[in-house]
C-alpha cells in the first residue's frame, strides 16, 4: 500500500474512508452531438484519486459529487484521430468558451486548495498554463511554469523523462522555488503520467513538498497515476477515450 501524505502542516480531520480511492461515480454522460464529433463518454469524479490526501473534499458536498461537474464534463469535446489516427483528443477549448464551466473548474480547485499553506502552483506546459495562473492568484500562491527545453530565458534546472518513443526534457528557472515550499502541480489532463512525474521530480530535487497533482481530465486506461509515486492526484472527469 502506498504511504499516506503527511498532514503535519494542517489541522485537518482524518479521511472518513480508509481505502485508497475516495470517489463517487455517477452514470456516464454522452457528449452532446453539437459539442463533440465522438461518442466517447466522460465519467464524472470528484475525488483525491490515487492516494488518500491531506486535503479534504470541499464542504457542502455530502455525497461527494459536486453539482458543477456534469456541466464541466459536457463542455469538453473529444476529437477522434487527432493529431494522428487512433488518438482521441480531449479538447478543452470548448470548456474555455463556456464561461460558466470554465469559472466552475477554477472555483473547484480554488475551494480545494485555498487556506492550505500552498505557496507554489506549478503549471505543466502548455495547458497547465491556462488553469494554473488563476488558481495561483486566488489562493495567494506564485505560479511557476514548467517548460520544454530552451523556452525559459534564465538559468534553469532540468529533468529528462521517457516518452513512448525517445525522451523529452522539462525545465524550471533556478530560484523560482525554495526548499520547504508546498506545491500543487496543475495540468489539463493525465494520460501516461510522464510529464506530471517529471514535474514532481524536478520540484522535489530542490526540496519542494508536493501536496497534490490536479488535472481536469484523466485517461485511466493509460494508468498514468501509477507513475506519480506517493503524490496524490485530484481529477474532475475521467474519459473512456485513450
Amino acid at each position: 500500500m502506498q504511504s499516506i501524505v503527511s498532514s503535519h502542516h494542517l489541522c485537518l480531520p482524518p479521511p472518513v474512508l480508509n481505502h485508497s480511492l475516495i470517489c463517487h461515480r455517477v452514470p456516464s454522460i454522452r457528449l452532446p452531438s453539437h459539442r463533440s464529433t465522438s461518442t466517447t463518454s466522460l465519467r464524472l469524479f470528484n475525488c483525491a484519486a490515487s492516494r488518500e490526501s491531506e486535503i479534504m473534499a470541499p464542504a457542502g458536498k455530502e455525497d461527494g459529487q459536486d453539482p458543477r461537474i456534469p456541466k464541466i464534463a459536457s463542455s469538453i469535446r473529444v476529437i477522434p484521430d487527432f493529431p494522428k489516427p487512433g488518438i482521441m483528443f480531449q479538447d478543452i477549448t470548448t470548456l474555455l468558451l463556456d464561461t460558466e464551466a470554465f469559472r466552475d473548474t477554477i472555483d473547484i480547485f480554488v475551494e480545494r486548495y485555498k487556506g492550505k499553506d500552498i505557496s507554489v502552483v506549478a503549471g505543466v506546459e502548455a495547458r497547465g498554463f491556462i488553469f494554473g495562473p488563476p488558481i495561483a492568484l486566488a489562493i495567494g500562491a506564485k505560479f511557476v511554469p514548467m517548460r520544454k527545453p530552451k523556452k525559459l530565458p534564465g538559468e534553469v534546472i532540468s529533468v529528462e523523462y521517457s516518452l513512448e518513443y525517445g525522451t523529452d526534457t522539462m525545465e524550471m528557472h533556478v530560484g523560482a522555488v525554495e526548499p520547504g515550499e508546498r506545491a500543487i502541480v496543475i495540468d489539463d489532463l493525465i494520460a501516461t503520467g510522464g510529464t506530471l512525474a517529471a514535474a514532481i521530480r524536478l520540484l522535489e530535487r530542490v526540496g519542494v513538498e508536493i501536496v497534490e497533482c490536479a488535472c481536469v481530465i484523466e485517461l485511466p486506461e493509460l494508468k498514468g497515476r501509477e507513475k506519480l509515486g506517493e503524490a496524490p492526484l485530484f481529477i474532475l472527469v475521467t474519459s473512456d477515450a485513450a
